[in-house]
């Protein structure tokens, strides 16, 4: 075997660990997600993990980040296209229901609940959680200038609400479904006020600019 030929074995290897506790923490949940449970559902041997990642902490955490970069590359595109804070608030409906039916919402949970006591599992969490941000941040850095509150919103911030919003209605959505589903139905209508509002033309514009200038003491 050459050197490439080994080289693509182990990273094979590796993929198929870090998509193995992917599985293992969605199907089983981070109280069963140990070496053994891992490389079962990976088909490899359970020596492996500590071989490529030293400890299961180790190949949790580079998990979680495997399978962010995964998610957000394979939405990346469509979220270019985005070019409305309607369009966005659309899109976080569609991709909620596409993360859904894929088993990232499980995913999710058991991440999060596992970054509360796992430090290098919250360093991981946090640092997937910042692809999604970094991206919607691009969206509203690139829409936000073109509406009335362009110059009052924070986008860094905005985008880490948005994130929040998104992550707190998945999680929800486990309790009462229903509930979740009429907050985001609230989302979809306050898209279609901004839209509206957006629609009215330089005069509304001026106005609203006026008053949110006032209300921020700016004059």
């Amino acid at each position: 075997m050459s050197p490439a030929d080994g080289t693509r074995t182990a990273d094979g290897t590796r993929t198929k660990l870090l998509e193995g506790a992917l599985r293992t923490l969605a199907e089983q949940g981070i109280a069963k997600a140990s070496a053994r449970a891992i490389a079962t559902t990976a088909g490899v041997n359970q020596a492996l993990v500590f071989y490529h990642f030293g400890s299961v902490d180790e190949l949790l955490s580079a998990a979680c980040r495997h399978g962010a970069e995964q998610r957000v590359a394979r939405h990346r595109d469509r979220l270019a296209e985005v070019g409305s804070l309607t369009e966005l608030l659309a899109f976080g409906r569609e991709m909620h229901e596409e993360e859904r039916a894929a088993g990232q919402v499980a995913l999710l949970g058991q991440l999060l609940a596992g970054a509360q006591t796992h430090d290098r599992l919250k360093a991981a969490t946090s640092a997937g959680l910042d692809l999604w941000i970094a991206e919607i941040e691009k969206v509203l850095e690139r829409v936000l200038p073109g509406t009335p509150f362009g110059e009052f919103a924070d986008s860094g911030g905005l985008a880490r609400a948005v994130a929040a919003s998104f992550v707190g209605l998945e999680l929800y959505e486990g309790v009462d479904p229903a509930g979740a589903g009429a907050a985001l139905d609230a989302l979809e209508q306050l898209g279609v006020l901004v839209a509206a509002l957006d629609g009215l033309g330089p005069v509304a514009h001026r106005a609203v600019r006026h008053h949110l200038r006032r209300a921020a003491g700016r004059g």
